[in-house]
């Protein structure tokens, strides 16, 4: 048995529309209790589903409803801060080109003139039919929320859930880009306090591997498992299932013990300013290099690997930078070229040519937390600003969200380092999406000019490196010998 509900004030569901609120949580708590009370129920609920559909079930799982049996959240962000509202502290402009479009188009009252049913030829958002005024009182305004609320504040902590609580058997599975849900599905697995839990990560379209046959199979065989106790042979899943990623578009299938792996040799690459290398080596003396915050950047770029290298897992950069303002947004993309220095890209979660891999951070926004941080994975409190003082170097931990790729010979990786958002190289014409043209990060931008005044963004950026402030990019070097087969 399937059951669908529409969340309160959204469909067919009455009352107040609050996305990802306490009472939409404790709303689905209900109906989970509900489904697994009737008499064509067995008591055990699964919860399935993709993108908002994931991530309300992050939640409700901390919540442990007693007849709720297994999840599996497809593609779901597990922290509204630091994956759906702001990267790294600055604003993800996502918001405000996707509620208008996805949420408020399907409000409770849109009626007659939203969509109509086409099985039933119901209007999807109906009965009735109410003014826009009226609904506008009956919505929360979303975008504007997380406009005003820079800091990681109540607001954010109750609709991001306690991972720790969660009991029930997971199978968190992710997208390598996906620059909303991708950290969720990783931080989920890793944090989730079931004793049993599986990780499954694959490339492509946002929705794609949600219903290939692949994807459909794999929900079979958890759900059946632990819904129905049929033998479908998930007693004997590894914890952890890869699709490695290749630069001619296809992907290696293998299974793995952990995450991230064992094996995994971490590789310190330095930033190199005078000759704009990264390198194993370490820059001997100080050198620095200026960008414009508004401009093109800086690159730095490996020598083009003698062999096949794969770089499979989360990453992280230590830059040590001065601005002329009092804050600087850093925007760092990993990028793969090839032996003509073109890029390569991937199709992406919502990028037909994504980049390989992304981190970001805003400076004023540079404190962790040492206790919930690790080398591969910096946790910024985001709890309080610290301004910059002008020309006065300070260090910065950036995250870089989790990814995948195996380098071929002859190829070379990049570390692009930004005041802005990149964008691959080109005059177009790009694809879009939601009216936002796609140039490698897909509609993932941080444009917000209340968010993103000129006045302190556009500055001039130092990066410094050498011994005394090294800058350098941690990379999880995956041995090809050591491969476990497909």
């Amino acid at each position: 048995m399937c059951v669908r509900v529409d969340s309160r004030g959204a469909g067919r569901s009455p009352g107040v529309l609050d996305i990802f609120s306490p009472r939409e949580t404790e709303d689905y708590r209900a109906c989970i209790e509900w489904a697994g009370t009737r008499p064509w129920s067995n008591g055990k609920v699964g919860l399935l589903g993709i993108s908002y559909y994931a991530v309300n079930q992050w939640q409700v799982a901390a919540l442990r409803p007693p007849h709720l049996a297994a999840i599996c959240p497809w593609e779901g962000a597990s922290d509204l801060y630091r994956e759906f509202a702001r990267h790294g502290g600055i604003l993800n402009t996502f918001t405000s080109v996707w509620y208008p479009v996805q949420v408020a188009s399907v409000q409770h009252g849109v009626g007659e003139r939203g969509a109509r049913n086409p099985t039933t030829g119901a209007y999807v958002a109906g009965p009735g039919t109410r003014p826009e005024p009226e609904l506008v009182g009956l919505r929360t305004d979303a975008p504007a929320e997380l406009l005003s609320r820079p800091l990681d504040d109540t607001y954010y902590r109750e609709r991001s859930p306690d991972l720790g609580k969660i009991t029930v058997p997971v199978l968190s599975a992710t997208n390598w880009s996906h620059h909303l849900h991708t950290r969720g599905g990783f931080e989920g697995f890793a944090r989730a306090g079931s004793a049993q839990k599986w990780l499954e990560v694959h490339g492509l379209e946002h929705f794609a591997e949600f219903y290939t046959d692949y994807g459909v199979a794999l929900q079979k065989r958890f759900f059946g498992h632990f819904l129905k106790d049929e033998d479908t042979g998930w007693d004997r899943q590894p914890p952890v299932q890869l699709n490695v990623r290749h630069v001619d578009g296809t992907f290696e299938r293998r299974q793995e013990q952990e995450w991230p792996l064992a094996r995994t040799r971490w590789t310190e690459l330095h930033l190199q300013p005078g000759t704009m290398a990264l390198s194993t080596e370490a820059v001997p003396q100080e050198r620095s290099a200026d960008f414009d915050a508004a401009g093109d950047g800086l690159t730095f770029t490996t020598e083009p690997f003698p062999e096949d290298a794969e770089i499979t897992g989360p990453a992280a950069a230590r830059l040590h930078i001065a601005s002329t303002t009092a804050d600087a947004d850093l925007f760092l993309t990993l990028r793969v070229l090839d032996s003509d220095g073109k890029d390569v890209t991937f199709v992406s979660g919502l990028d037909p040519a994504g980049v390989i891999g992304a981190g970001w951070l805003r400076a004023s926004h540079r404190a962790t937390d040492p206790g919930r941080s690790l080398p591969y994975r910096p946790w910024h409190t985001h709890d309080r600003p610290q301004p910059l003082t002008p020309g006065e170097v300070v260090a910065l931990d950036v995250e870089i969200w989790p990814t995948s790729v195996v380098v071929p010979a002859g190829h070379r990786f990049a570390l692009t380092v930004m005041g802005r958002d990149f964008e691959l190289p080109g005059d177009g014409p790009w694809p879009s999406t939601y009216g936002v043209p796609m140039k490698g990060h897909g509609i993932f931008l941080h444009n917000d000019p209340d968010d993103r005044p000129d006045e302190v963004f556009t500055g001039t950026t130092t990066l410094v490196s050498g011994p005394a402030h090294p800058s350098y990019l941690l990379l999880p070097f995956v041995p090809r010998s050591a491969r476990q087969a497909p």
